[in-house]
């Protein structure tokens, strides 16, 4: 087993060098759909991967709207960024709060007319190292699924037509997968549905995660078949991971020109708050998959998964 983890290791790190290589390619003018008129938002950017993916966003010449919950922290954060030159607007945002989503819809459409890029990277967790507590699981299942379902939901009426598209991209976990090896759900007959696109649907993830929280509402849970690890968390992003399939779906009757392609993607065990500073990949790497899904010019890349610029299954 140790050999196991050591080969795994230097693989890992094999593969994290080879991002940092890539992130040192400029892009092409042909890949450079965007321009500094390209308006990204992220959410949750005022600290973490959020901020990292902002920064980089705007780095690369989009103007980039950061959102926080805390208006004065997200100030501060989005002062950093225009430190170095870059673009960025700030604008609070709370996506569990249907009142601070319609009225940032509505300023973003008073003054930007609308938004190409929607980054959904807002989230919290409770749990670190060992502990698998469900005490906030509630919470942890109305930010991480909810608020990311409602904001996704809102912003869609006010992404740009393109010949090139609109794009939406959720920040994950690989915690969150169907068929993972472990942690996975244990009821195969849940998996197989919410894995087959013809009986996925809005009703059926609302379903089960709200048969995970009655069950934590009964002390049931633990003998429910959930995931073990962080298991609040894990059903959250498995949902995250069900709603982005099934939106690509819906989105895939768009006509030409109102494309929007939606993809999730894992930032890995990142060293930020949410990990307690436990995490060993670094912020800047963690958004690197982010940013790439963002501005990536390829339609076909759409309702996937991805990891280190890898696709992953479901």
């Amino acid at each position: 087993m140790t050999g196991k983890k050591e080969r795994n290791k230097e693989r890992r790190e094999k593969r994290l060098q080879e991002i940092s290589l890539l992130r040192t390619i400029p892009y092409s003018d042909n890949q450079r759909w965007w321009s500094q008129e390209t308006v990204a938002v992220v959410t949750g950017a005022n600290r973490g991967i959020g901020f990292e993916i902002a920064r980089q966003l705007a780095g690369h010449g989009l103007t980039v709207i950061l959102t926080s919950r805390d208006i004065s922290v997200g100030i501060e954060a989005a002062k950093v960024i225009q430190d170095l030159g870059f673009i960025v607007d700030v604008h609070q945002l709370d996506i569990l709060d249907s009142e601070s989503i319609s009225a940032f819809v509505d300023w973003i459409r008073q003054k930007y007319g609308g938004v190409d890029i929607l980054v959904n990277s807002a989230g919290v967790n409770y749990n670190l190292g060992y502990d698998n507590s469900v005490e906030f699981s509630r919470q942890v299942i109305e930010t991480n699924y909810y608020g990311t379902k409602n904001m996704t939901k809102a912003m869609i009426p006010v992404m740009r037509s393109s010949a090139v598209g609109a794009r939406i991209v959720n920040v994950s976990s690989r915690l969150g997968r169907l068929n993972g090896r472990r942690n996975r759900i244990q009821d195969a007959n849940l998996r197989e549905k919410l894995t087959n696109l013809e009986t996925l649907s809005e009703e059926l993830i609302d379903r089960t995660v709200s048969s995970f929280l009655q069950q934590v509402e009964d002390e049931t849970w633990q003998s429910g078949g959930w995931p073990q690890t962080f298991t609040d968390y894990s059903v959250s992003k498995l949902a995250v991971n069900a709603y982005t399939r099934l939106l690509t779906k819906e989105l895939s009757r768009q006509s030409q020109g109102e494309k929007i392609y939606v993809n999730c993607y894992c930032p890995g065990w990142v060293k930020t708050a949410m990990t307690g500073w436990q995490g060993n990949i670094s912020p800047d790497v963690a958004a690197d998959t982010g940013v790439w899904l963002a501005l990536l010019l390829d339609p076909a890349i759409t309702g996937k998964f991805f990891a280190e610029r890898r696709e992953i299954n479901f």
